[in-house]
């Protein structure tokens, strides 16, 4: 039957981008009607199996996340991430706690604990929808969101357990026993991941097995860290996320073999723990307090998680477009249904109201927020433009050091490629690559180093790993019309970062403040926005716009000029 479910819901899932409807929201609405009160008919309440392929799954989400996270991106995010995931989760805890104490007329310790349950995001939503949404987010806010997603389930955990264990008499609330526990999630958690991360890094690099097994190394290597890591007190979520970065930043002959096959795996553990929760929740339960549910839900959206991520990221600096697309990206998930799981199984009274109104908010946040991800980016402007994707990539290992990467690309009309001879292209930078292979209507030419790029022609080019992010600039159409076109975007000009503020300064009439005549342009936009920079920051200037262009590393290397109208 499982495989039934899962077949049937895979399908239904072709549905989503037509609809605009979150994958995971298919198996979710796929195994409520395959139970008791569906189709179906399943009567399952099993929620002991339930929590255990919770974890296992959520688990598994978390190292495929890790191992796609670019160390790179926590320049600009690790700090807001950190913030959010601590003190934001504690923050929409205690004013989700207070609502849902006063709208529920509950005792005020199952109104926290109805805010701790539902108050971290959601590893699997988050990673899914902002990789699958069709738009690109600018790196300080789609690296928060993905790291606090990742970060956030230790400090959930720990409000949740302390609070059950309150309720059942088993643990008491004190400051002392709260600041312990918090330091064995957190310290244990990233020792653990990091250390373990660092393991499994060098194995992939040493070992050499069967193309297949590499994948399964790493994901039973990560299950048993997990294991392990909660088995001492710390954070199993937290540590198999950090294992997955150091494992996933490890450039090995096998990384490419792992992360295709990890692909395939976190597909499955997703769809199969979103089924089993599906099939678990009871729809006519939800009716009885579906108000108050919705309520919750609107207070949560609304409220409480703007509020928090106001209070947050307003001192570091971030601008508003960008705390209001945080706020809305808070997606629920998997993590609240797992977590309600908590009190059932350890028999608290009213342990199933909480499940009824958790599995609401759930269902709110996925088809309310989520399906909105693209539009709520359009439209605070979060966005920058998109670049042309690879067809193929491949990496050949020459050694056991050296890479080279190979890639294909379509020669979109209208691109910069078009007329260019292949063996005589360029990155960005002026550097050389080679052409290895060019198809034209489905056929290889015999030579392709000397025959003039057309339109809708496939490149196979050869080139080292830090050329490539430099190559889909070549190959793209660019955008003519609309706030994502590069004209409108970055504007008509390019500055280099190095040049003097005072040359372009003096050329446009622009009056500098005092001490600001000795600076570089990027030195000068740096000071001016007061924070890390990423592609698609800009500043004004009198009569100029300056945007950030392309980054290299943590510097600036190119800036945009534009004049306002």
């Amino acid at each position: 039957m499982s495989g039934v479910l899962l077949f049937l819901g895979v399908l239904a899932s072709t549905l989503s981008a037509r609809l605009g409807l979150p994958f995971l929201l298919i198996f979710l609405v796929v195994g409520m009607l395959a139970g008791e009160d569906g189709p179906g008919g399943i009567r399952f309440n099993d929620f002991g199996a339930s929590f255990f392929v919770g974890n296992l799954a959520l688990a598994i989400i978390l190292l495929d996340g890790g191992l796609r996270t670019r160390i790179s991106t926590f320049r600009v995010a690790l700090w807001p991430a950190t913030v959010l995931a601590t003190l934001g989760v504690i923050g929409t805890a205690a004013l989700l706690g207070a609502f849902s104490t006063w709208l529920l007329g509950v005792d005020w310790r199952y109104g926290l604990l109805m805010g701790s349950i539902v108050g971290s995001t959601d590893a699997a939503a988050v990673f899914n929808l902002l990789r699958h949404s069709g738009v690109r987010l600018n790196e300080r806010v789609g690296a928060t969101l993905e790291i606090e997603s990742g970060a956030n389930d230790p400090m959930a955990i720990l409000l949740v357990t302390v609070l059950v264990g309150i309720l059942a008499g088993t643990q008491a609330a004190t400051a002392g026993n709260l600041v312990w526990q918090l330091v064995l999630q957190f310290g244990i958690g990233t020792a653990a991941g990091l250390g373990a991360g660092r393991l499994l890094a060098e194995l992939l690099r040493r070992l050499r097995l069967a193309e297949g097994l590499y994948a399964l190394l790493i994901a039973s290597g990560g299950l048993a860290l997990f294991a392990a890591t909660n088995q001492l007190g710390g954070s199993g979520f937290l540590a198999i996320y950090l294992a997955g970065v150091m494992v996933g930043n490890q450039r090995t002959r096998a990384t490419s073999h792992v992360l295709r096959v990890m692909d395939g795996i976190a597909w499955l553990a997703q769809a199969g723990m979103f089924l089993l929760l599906g099939l678990l929740v009871t729809p006519s339960h939800l009716v009885t307090y579906f108000w108050e549910s919705l309520a919750v839900a609107l207070f949560l959206t609304l409220v409480a998680r703007p509020l928090v991520v106001a209070l947050t990221l307003k001192p570091l600096r971030f601008p508003n477009r960008e705390i209001a697309y945080v706020s809305w990206v808070g997606l629920r998930g998997a993590v609240p249904i797992v977590l309600a799981v908590f009190p059932v199984m350890a028999g608290i009274p009213e342990s199933r109201l909480l499940f009824d109104v958790t599995f609401v908010v759930v269902l709110f946040s996925l088809l309310v927020q989520g399906t909105t991800v693209p539009w709520m980016a359009r439209r605070l402007g979060v966005e920058v433009p998109p670049t042309a994707e690879p067809l193929e990539s491949k990496e050949v290992w020459i050694g056991r050091e050296t890479v080279l990467s190979l890639v294909a690309f379509r020669v979109e009309p209208q691109a910069l490629a078009v007329g260019m001879l292949p063996g005589s292209l360029n990155d960005m930078r002026g550097r050389s690559v080679r052409c290895a292979a060019l198809v034209r209507h489905g056929r290889p030419l015999r030579a392709p180093s000397a025959t003039a790029l057309e339109a809708g022609d496939e490149v196979w080019l050869l080139a080292s790993p830090d050329q490539v992010e430099q190559l889909p600039q070549l190959f793209g159409r660019p955008d003519q019309t609309g706030r994502l076109a590069l004209r409108n975007f970055f504007g008509d000009f390019v500055i280099d970062a190095e040049a003097p503020a005072v040359a372009f300064a003096a050329t446009y009439g622009v009056p500098l403040n005092p001490g600001e005549e000795t600076l570089t342009t990027a030195v000068l936009l740096l000071r001016r926005l007061g924070r890390r920079s990423v592609v698609g920051d800009r500043i004004d200037l009198g009569p100029l716009e300056l945007t950030v262009r392309t980054m290299e590393g943590h510097r600036i290397r190119s800036i945009g000029l534009k004049l306002k109208k």
